[in-house]
């Protein structure tokens, strides 16, 4: 498949904030409910370098159909709320290494939770023009009230006096995953797609299979 550059990579704090503000106002949050191909996406680091990977499932059998690597090196500085120009050069290299085009991608981190409104699964769908969506480990932005214990139980995330997610239950009393909108995508989606695609574990079976390649990619 095929990215589009929208911008070069960054190298400078507000070079990224830059691309971020210009993006932001490209993030549709409405689009299609079904899909067929699924994509997890996760990045693993080992020192300075890192493997991201890119896993396809089929939808309905939950099959992996395509998996692919792409190695590179950190080469953007940690700044909160700019880390994913860390793993977006990589991840843009597996992405387009891929002989399918998913209809969903599933990101290993955030998409409208994110402090300037515009995380990871946001900055990949505007690229890719894809379908996309995050789910985050912890909390990174905004408050909640802890969702019920049963799974599908859900509490919205808010911040700065907006819905940017939810926390969201996909076992029962296990602790919730933190969900949000990337891009063309409505936060209805996004939740009924995490449950589906979550059906025995905490998190969904494309970012636990992307992580498993990324640790492991021989």
């Amino acid at each position: 498949m095929q990215v589009e550059q929208l911008h070069p990579w960054p190298t400078t704090t507000a070079e990224a904030e830059a691309v971020q503000d210009r993006l932001r106002g490209h993030v549709e949050l409405t689009g299609p409910d079904t899909f067929s191909l699924v994509a997890g996406l996760d990045v693993h680091y080992h020192g300075d370098s890192l493997t991201a990977a890119a896993v396809v499932l089929d939808a309905g059998t939950m099959e992996t159909v395509e998996e692919v690597t792409a190695h590179g090196r950190v080469a953007f500085p940690y700044v909160p709320g700019l880390f994913a120009f860390r793993e977006l050069p990589a991840l843009v290299e597996a992405l387009e290494r891929l002989t399918l085009t998913p209809d969903l991608l599933v990101c290993d981190g955030y998409g409208l939770a994110h402090p300037r409104g515009f995380g990871l699964a946001c900055h990949l769908g505007v690229l890719t023009g894809l379908p996309a969506l995050g789910v985050g480990k912890t909390p990174f932005v905004g408050t909640h009230e802890p969702p019920g214990p049963e799974r599908g139980d859900w509490a919205p995330i808010v911040h700065e006096g907006a819905v940017v997610g939810r926390a969201l239950r996909t076992q029962r009393e296990i602790k919730p995953v933190y969900v949000s909108q990337g891009h063309r995508v409505s936060l209805d989606t996004v939740t009924d797609q995490v449950l589906r695609l979550a059906p025995r574990y905490r998190l969904p079976d494309p970012i636990r299979r992307a992580d498993h390649l990324a640790r492991h990619p021989g």
